[in-house]
């Protein structure tokens, strides 16, 4: 089975690069075709030299917005995870919580990132919110989801013991619900890095996403692609580690 696993893992990454390969390639193709404005579409190499010159100025706003990701992904899913579990163990949370839930996943994210901005000011904390805010929402409803779908025998077999609610919710429901949690994990992984983009986009003095607006108003297009870059081999390696850590503590899920 472990064999089994890492030869997955090195098939997905291999299928990966394969595919980063044939982007490029068309990418080189379509624009050695049709010779767009380099501040248009900058042909490759011209985004790699500019990560290359400008690689320390690049890795310390891309420092700064990994740092804004991984903790508005782990607000987001702490608060999403503990929303979850109020609403499966109380009728009265699921009747209070979930609509307004719902309500905050209703609204578009650029139209609240400004308030936030305001509220929370320009540095990490109001970028931290955002992706928490975007992340939380799917956490919750698949950690929910699982418990709300626990197997009808496992609950009967708790009630022949005489097992409370919270030992019914705590030793059968929670690991019950594990697999839909890694899910919803996963699922977040991919969205953090686009609160924390919005948030920089609303206001911001550090971040990816300040560099490409920087870069934006002044032409700089490759900048703005090597901005895109790393926020996208960033975002591919906290998806990848959130997998990697979700399959190997939810090890039974295959069986």
């Amino acid at each position: 089975m472990a064999a089994r696993k890492q030869t997955g893992w090195l098939v997905e990454f291999l299928l990966a690069v394969a595919a980063i390969a044939a982007l490029l390639a068309l990418w080189q193709v379509g624009v050695t075709v049709f010779s767009p404005p380099a501040f248009l579409v900058p042909a490759p190499w011209e985004v790699g030299r500019a990560l290359a010159d400008n690689a320390a100025y690049l890795g310390g706003h891309a420092a700064t917005t990994l740092a804004e990701m991984l903790l508005g992904l782990a607000a987001g899913s702490l608060s999403g995870a503990v929303l979850a579990l109020a609403m499966a163990h109380w009728q009265l949370a699921r009747r209070l919580i979930l609509p307004a839930i719902v309500t905050t996943q209703t609204l578009p994210v650029f139209a609240i990132a400004p308030l936030v901005v305001i509220w929370f000011g320009f540095g990490m904390p109001s970028k931290v919110f955002m992706a928490a805010l975007i992340t939380f929402f799917p956490v919750a409803s698949a950690f929910h989801d699982g418990l709300s779908s626990t197997r009808r025998e496992w609950l009967d077999l708790a009630r022949g013991w005489a097992a409370g609610d919270l030992a019914t919710l705590l030793r059968i429901r929670v690991p019950a619900a594990l697999p839909s949690l890694a899910t919803g994990l996963k699922v977040a992984a991919t969205l953090a890095p686009i609160g924390a983009i919005v948030g920089e986009w609303a206001g911001a003095s550090a971040g990816l996403g300040y560099v490409m607006l920087q870069a934006n108003a002044r032409l700089q297009t490759d900048m703005v692609f090597a901005c895109l870059v790393l926020l996208a081999a960033m975002a591919w390696l906290l998806r990848a580690a959130v997998a990697f850590a979700a399959d190997r503590i939810v090890f039974w899920k295959d069986s």
